[in-house]
């Protein structure tokens, strides 16, 4: 363990995740590899002979591979494993391989500051370690680490993943020297809201005081304790928005369905709104177990 998987930028990438995945290994004192994952659709004479394919391949990934040990130099990394991948699909090799080799943090570049492209998508519903996804959002200018957690549930795995994203929250905030930030959200539909026919700050006082015992035992500044009434992925984005967040800590809890993995409604709308470095923490059963980091 104590292991990084950084997942080597494509060029059109806004974020060095190279050099934001090895400062923030160093910050947590933990080793770190890179992953340089490519592959390429082949036309004409090529298509046709495994041994054009076969020279062709050897050539974008030698040259991907100079590339890459030539920043690390830059980065004063050049004694980092680096490690050439040829894959279609990114996310299936890097779950297994991660998961196999006892990895225990995965970082990636989103490629868009302000949306996820379908390989981010699969790597955040497949993924059985936690994964950092990096962004150059303007919004992440700031000093703020915000955790979201479900103080109401009654679900043990829920309660278990709560205590985790907590604890992987903290020890985040800590290496980055960031402010630690929690936000509970009250689901009340906004129609309700419109109509006056609920008393969101009598729900919000009463909600802090149900929860007092629970928001005692994370020991945090209770000013930096948010519960809020709304809907879950609006209230979570305006308050990283006010906050300026620089990270996002969330749970998933990943379930099989009818059209793949998902991490439910939620979970997939609080990411879709999020602009901050967001870092998911799977419900898998090693990470509901003690932590090691």
């Amino acid at each position: 363990m104590d292991k990084v998987f950084i997942i080597a930028q494509m060029e059109q990438a806004h974020t060095d995740a190279i050099a934001s995945g090895l400062l923030l290994a160093k910050q947590l004192n933990k080793n770190a590899e890179v992953f340089a994952y490519s592959y390429a659709y082949f036309s004409g004479p090529e298509s046709y002979n495994p041994r054009l394919v076969s020279v062709a391949q050897k050539q974008l990934m030698d040259q991907r591979e100079a590339e890459l040990k030539q920043h690390l130099v830059d980065l004063k990394g050049e004694d980092i494993p680096v490690h050439m991948v040829w894959s279609k699909y990114l996310f299936e090799h890097a779950c297994h391989h991660s998961i196999r080799h006892g990895f225990d943090l995965m970082v990636k570049a989103v490629h868009h500051a302000d949306h996820y492209l379908s390989t981010d998508w699969q790597l955040i519903r497949h993924t059985r370690i936690p994964l950092l996804l990096l962004t150059s959002n303007p919004l992440t200018k700031g000093n703020a680490t915000l955790m979201a957690v479900d103080l109401a549930t009654h679900d043990p795995i829920k309660q278990q993943l709560n205590s985790v994203v907590v604890a992987y929250g903290k020890q985040l905030a800590e290496a980055t020297e960031t402010k630690l930030h929690l936000a509970f959200v009250l689901r009340v539909p906004k129609i309700l809201r419109d109509m006056d026919l609920i008393d969101t700050h009598a729900l919000v006082k009463k909600a802090y005081k149900d929860h007092q015992k629970q928001i005692a035992q994370f020991n945090m500044d209770p000013e930096c304790i948010h519960i809020i009434a709304g809907e879950p992925e609006l209230c979570l984005f305006e308050l990283a928005c006010r906050l300026k967040s620089e990270y996002f800590v969330i749970g998933a809890r990943q379930r099989e369905g009818l059209l793949g993995r998902i991490i439910g409604n939620t979970a997939e709308l609080v990411l879709e709104r999020m602009r901050s470095n967001v870092l998911i923490i799977p419900a898998d059963d090693q990470l509901l177990a003690p932590l090691t980091w």
